[in-house]
């Protein structure tokens, strides 16, 4: 399925990076007409896909309507939703659901019927889902499916380094944005611990989110901001990076590692408590526990400062021990691993980085800023979240944009790159001091907790700022004279993924869904989205 230029040189019709939903979905789509290479940096369920719990959004209720869903986005994403690209989005996630049932995935049911629930913001039940575990059985269905699939070439364990371009190559004009084109990339192959050339006319970027930037995150390790990283070192866009989800219920306990506590506990009637058994949700907002996730990760940080908490409680004991097991069968049995019966009594949450809202500046088709380059999933901005991600919102979108950037590939040959340069690092050396990465990852994720999180200042992004300059001085400096490493690839994009945030968010003088500051608490009347340009 692959033709081999040399021992480290690969050629595909489509480059595919990450295994994710976006990925596996596009490398289906294309798969009958297309040679297909996926990569993914480690193996082929470690992505955030596979931690989603609580479902896919999609208008399958009588009663519910695509006018309807879209209010609901519109109205989460706090005027930053673009109306076009979420009417795109909602108008086909019910084909999406359809092609996901016809390749098997178990969505639960009810009464013959597929069991639909309700989460914040949602003004209907429209949540399609497998128990507490969506994620898992929706990416376990795909990765079987891609397996078996003719055309497609997984390489697990290739860590992306760059993109290779038209203009690094020196065939491109240096001004204009539009004389540029993908033909390809570098890839860290760990097996063999060297660079590999893959060349294709078409690439996608399926990378996924940020949330390592950050000290507490619900991500999986491997969500470190590389496709974001290596489209703007190409010279795309990026805009609205300083929305960033917190997820407002993570269990808060030493042993538990990033588990989320999905939001369809909250819409089965999960209230949240303060140490001492109060409800607080009702005073912050009317729609309590029911109100978008900024809005209670706030609510939840506003009462956890105030008390001097380490964390609040969400309490859905006063449901039934069968509806419990039937629902959330997962968040039931992880809780009791850790001595925690959520039948009788509440769950430790704290809040924790979640979701990257924005991204790679795309179109309807995926298409960036660079022909033959498409990006899909949370590695990008669609248009879709604006300045708050609805739940349940995302896993649909990558399915929506996986279709549309396929058939875009499709509808649109280009020709094959030329001969690719192989990686040269023969003037570089293995890294005599590792421990300067481990060090500064670390530094990284925890200023950006505390200065970038859920409230800022100006002042805290002016620290996180000068932290960031220094930072990126010495990563480039170890980037240049030793060899990659996954470690040390992945630190790179995470720095340059903060400053992308802090920037973003240093430039937008008030607050509006995610970005909130102290500085500038109103709301402008107009809203505009933060798009970055590279230089």
């Amino acid at each position: 399925m692959t033709t081999s230029l040399s021992a480290a040189h690969y050629h595909f019709d489509v480059l595919i990076v990450g295994s994710g939903l976006a990925g596996l979905s596009a490398a289906l789509h294309l798969a009958p007409t297309h040679r297909v290479a996926v990569l993914t940096k480690r193996g082929m369920s470690d992505g955030s896909s596979n931690w989603a719990q609580g479902g896919i959004a999609a208008v399958l209720a009588e009663g519910d309507s695509f006018d309807a869903h879209v209010h609901d986005t519109l109205v989460a994403g706090a005027g930053l939703s673009d109306p076009a690209a979420t009417r795109f989005v909602v108008e086909h996630s019910p084909e999406s659901i359809a092609w996901l049932r016809e390749l098997g995935v178990p969505f639960s049911q009810e009464d013959g019927h597929l069991h639909l629930t309700r989460e914040g913001g949602h003004s209907a039940r429209r949540i399609v889902h497998v128990t507490d575990a969506t994620g898992a059985a929706v990416q376990k269905t795909l990765i079987a499916t891609v397996r078996r699939t003719p055309n497609i070439t997984l390489f697990e364990n290739h860590t992306l380094v760059d993109l290779i371009t038209e203009r690094k190559l020196g065939l491109a004009s240096a001004g204009d944005a539009t004389d540029n084109r993908c033909l390809g990339l570098y890839a860290l192959d760990e097996a063999t611990d060297t660079v590999l050339t893959f060349s294709a006319p078409h690439t996608i970027l399926a990378t996924g989110g940020a949330g390592k930037v950050y000290l507490y995150t619900t991500n999986p390790d491997t969500a470190t901001g590389d496709g974001i990283a290596a489209a703007w070192r190409a010279g795309c866009r990026v805009t609205n990076m300083e929305f960033i989800q917190f997820h407002p219920t993570c269990l808060y306990h030493p042993h538990a590692k990033s588990f989320l506590i999905s939001e369809a506990v909250r819409g089965e009637g999960g209230r949240l408590l303060l140490p001492d058994g109060t409800r607080f949700m009702p005073q912050h907002d009317e729609r309590a526990e029911l109100a978008p996730r900024d809005v209670v990760a706030r609510a939840i940080d506003f009462e956890m400062k105030k008390g001097g908490f380490d964390c609040v409680y969400l309490d859905i004991s006063h449901q039934p021990l069968a509806f419990l097991l039937e629902h959330f069968p997962n968040i039931y049995a992880r809780c009791m691993q850790l001595g925690i019966d959520i039948s009788k009594q509440p769950i430790p949450v704290v809040p924790a980085a979640h979701y990257t809202c924005g991204g790679i500046h795309v179109d309807l088709s995926g298409r960036t800023d660079i022909a033959g380059l498409h990006a899909i999933g949370e590695a990008t901005y669609t248009g879709l979240h604006g300045a708050n991600r609805l739940a349940s919102n995302s896993l649909v979108e990558c399915m929506v944009f996986a279709r549309s950037a396929a058939t875009d590939i499709v509808a649109t040959p280009l020709p094959q790159p030329p001969a690719l340069p192989a990686w040269d690092d023969s003037r570089v050396t293995d890294a005599d001091e590792a421990v300067v990465i481990s060090h500064n990852w670390d530094e990284l994720r925890r200023f950006m907790w505390d200065y970038v999180g859920i409230v800022r200042t100006n002042k805290r992004l002016e620290r996180a700022s000068h932290r960031i300059a220094l930072l990126q001085g010495e990563i480039q400096e170890f980037y240049a004279h030793f060899h990659v490493t996954r470690d040390l690839l992945e630190l790179r994009n995470l720095v340059q993924v903060a400053e992308l945030i802090v920037r973003s968010a240093h430039s937008r003088h008030e607050s509006r869904g995610l970005h909130f500051s102290r500085d500038y608490p109103n709301t402008m009347a107009i809203a505009v989205p933060t798009i970055l340009v590279p230089d």
